[in-house]
């Protein structure tokens, strides 16, 4: 499924444990809006959402936001395959998400190496409760190349800025693809990356 003029879709898949505020990330991209006591995910949810750039690209997004419960996390390849970029997010206030969130990790970079990552630390507004130091996760995603970003979706803190630098990185290194099914596939029918291989590492927080 090819994209004509200047619209590209991709498939975006939202992993992390239970309560680290996937769904309201996607709430507040999609819709601009907060609830205070978000039910959690039941199996996935499905959301589209347009990205403009300022080159007038539109990146068209198909998002699945997953379950965080344990009994979800057989499922969850089901969703994260072929995906074109991960949102992998933990909660700066919980230690044990942030491990829980390097398990994602190693999940895709083991059986969808072509998906891009972004690892988002989620409820930068709660900083005087935070256990996961933004210097922390920000080396981790240097090692393990990954774009990184801290968010607030209760405030809606970089919420957008984080779909903006994943459209851009994209666009970037698979400037020579097609899409099919949602996920990065190359002219040749190969899997895309950059030309070494490897994702770069880069982060839209400064």
């Amino acid at each position: 499924m090819s994209q004509s003029g200047g619209a590209k879709k991709y498939k975006v898949v939202l992993l992390g444990e239970s309560g680290v505020g996937k769904s309201s990330l996607v709430l507040r991209l999609v819709k601009d809006e907060w609830i205070e006591s978000q039910h959690s995910t039941v199996g996935a949810s499905f959301f589209r959402y347009a990205c403009h750039l300022e080159e007038g690209t539109t990146v068209n997004y198909d998002i699945w936001d997953t379950a965080g419960q344990e009994r979800y996390k057989s499922l969850a390849s089901m969703y994260y395959r072929s995906a074109a970029a991960a949102l992998v997010v933990y909660d700066i206030t919980s230690a044990d998400s942030f491990e829980r969130a390097k398990y994602w990790v190693r999940e895709l970079t083991t059986n969808s190496p072509e998906t891009i990552i972004t690892l988002v630390g989620n409820k930068c507004d709660l900083e005087h409760q935070r256990k996961v130091s933004f210097d922390d996760a920000k080396r981790y995603s240097q090692e393990m190349g990954l774009l990184h970003c801290e968010s607030s979706a209760k405030e809606g803190t970089r919420v957008q800025t984080i779909f903006v630098e994943i459209a851009r990185k994209l666009t970037a290194t698979v400037n020579a693809a097609t899409v099919r099914d949602g996920g990065v596939v190359g002219r040749d029918g190969q899997k895309k990356r950059d030309g070494s291989g490897k994702q770069s590492s880069g982060g839209c927080c400064k």
